[in-house]
């Protein structure tokens, strides 16, 4: 392995380095000579460039750049460097020039062909590198977090995750060698690559860095449009998460064989459902079908498309077809929003619903709306907890400056839910109407909710949107 620092990678939003440059290939034509192949090169450093401006922070001190995780030990960091490290990695690396360009042609779609013009796959490296050297320095803090910030800390060292890399190449190079031995290498919608590209992929996560390695293996399995099973891809988001990459490095272009939607299936490491678009409403908002579609279109990643819209219909199905009248709907919504109280409680229940069915006829053409029997063994235990909070709320009001609803309106519309309908919805509306109400809670309440939220399944970061409830000592 070469003497490659750990990567800088922590403020990027999608792919970077040599794989988001490999991405820039496979999106355009293919360069006719060396030239127009180095000025794609310019264009992706340019595009960069525009979107983050030299001199965004230039206006912090060192101990202020420092505490916001900035390594001030290097101030000239941007895409260029990424790419150069990138490069001299694999320059510098013992793989053999043919590996390096057989990884290069697998991730950039194989539409630029060092050899075809001429030169060897580190000529083609060493004049990118030639290319980010001659641009100005860009003067903006470094990616690489300080040593005694939180991600400095917790990142692995390329030791700890080179082998898990390897394995998940290793495991679609058994595919393909035995898809080589029936001389056809077609998986699903797509095609594997080589086993000579995989081992390829497999050196240089062995032997220049793991994250390299990752990133253009997951360029080669795009380009060639390898169809993806579900536990494979929540591996590699996990190995994502690992090396700090946002969820859409991996997500972005890669064909997953999603399950089929399961409202049942607590897959969302946030809020969901009525309760979640609730949350996103505001004094400001306006409740209209593109604020409920934003909604209705939010699949978190590693959700199956359309997921997002299932829950929030199942959710509102539940209450159009209860008891509760449209007063009490209207509580609800506004003790759990906040925002300006309506009076047309089912209309807009009506109205989330159609948007819910639009989307799901666009995501998920052949899912059928199904309500499950609601899960009522938590029944009593999230009861006990809204009872004991409504004395506490009993002065205030939802919306208070628009659109006064009593709390205690609010309060026996959720008891409603809690017993009549669902426990699971009436205990994420409860949660929400905590903020709401700003209602103030000890440590021991939170643990509690936080203990209800585990057994029905909630991610990781649901009910934590209370936590700032929780009062001092």
């Amino acid at each position: 392995m070469t003497g490659r620092q750990e990567p800088y990678y922590v403020d990027y939003d999608a792919d970077f380095g040599l794989s988001g440059l490999a991405e820039a290939f496979t999106l355009s034509p293919a360069p006719e000579d060396t030239g127009a192949a180095l000025a794609l090169v310019t264009a992706k450093l340019d595009a960069y460039d525009r979107e983050c401006p030299v001199g965004s922070v230039e206006h912090l001190s060192a101990d202020e750049r420092s505490i916001l995780g900035y390594d001030t030990s290097h101030d000239d960091w941007g895409y260029a460097e990424e790419l150069r490290e990138d490069v001299r990695g694999l320059v510098e690396s013992p793989l053999a020039d043919e590996a390096i360009r057989a990884v290069w042609r697998a991730a950039a779609g194989g539409g630029w062909d060092p050899a075809a013009h001429g030169m060897s796959a580190r000529d083609w490296l060493r004049r990118i590198d030639e290319t980010c050297a001659a641009r100005p320095s860009r003067k903006v803090p470094g990616r690489r977090p300080a040593p005694g910030s939180w991600w400095g800390a917790w990142r692995p060292t390329a030791d700890e995750v080179r082998d898990d890399v390897v394995a998940e190449i290793a495991g679609i190079a058994g595919i393909a060698e035995a898809a080589e031995t029936r001389s056809c290498r077609e998986l699903s919608t797509g095609f594997l690559p080589s086993p000579d590209i995989l081992a390829a992929l497999e050196e240089v996560a062995a032997r220049v860095h793991p994250e390299l390695g990752f990133r253009l293996f997951l360029r080669a399995l795009k380009v060639y449009s390898v169809r993806i099973e579900k536990a494979r891809y929540d591996r590699f988001q996990a190995l994502g998460e690992r090396f700090g990459h946002p969820a859409a490095l991996i997500d972005l272009g890669l064909d997953i064989a999603w399950p089929p939607i399961d409202t049942a299936r607590r897959d969302a490491t946030w809020d969901f459902g009525f309760s979640h678009l609730a949350g996103q409403a505001h004094q400001d908002w306006r409740e209209s079908r593109e604020e409920i579609r934003k909604t209705a279109a939010g699949d978190d990643f590693g959700q199956t498309p359309g997921s997002a819209a299932a829950v929030l219909l199942e959710d509102t199905l539940r209450l159009l077809r209860s008891a509760l009248p449209d007063a009490a709907v209207t509580a609800l919504w506004t003790g759990a929003s906040n925002s300006p109280g309506r009076t047309d409680g089912r209309d807009w229940l009506r109205l989330i619903a159609d948007v819910c069915r639009e989307r799901l006829r666009e995501a998920a053409p052949a899912y059928t709306p199904v309500v499950a029997p609601a899960r009522t063994e938590l029944a009593d235990t999230v009861l006990r907890e809204v009872r004991e909070t409504a004395p506490a709320v009993a002065d205030k009001a939802a919306s208070p400056h628009w659109h006064p609803v009593p709390a205690t309106d609010v309060m026996d519309a959720l008891e409603h839910v809690v017993t009549r309908i669902d426990p699971d919805l009436g205990f994420r509306l409860f949660l929400r109407v905590l903020i709401t109400l700003s209602v103030p809670l000890t440590r021991e309440q939170y643990d509690r909710y936080r203990a209800i939220g585990e057994r029905f399944g909630y991610g990781e970061y649901h009910v934590s949107d209370v936590d700032h409830l929780i009062e001092a000592g």
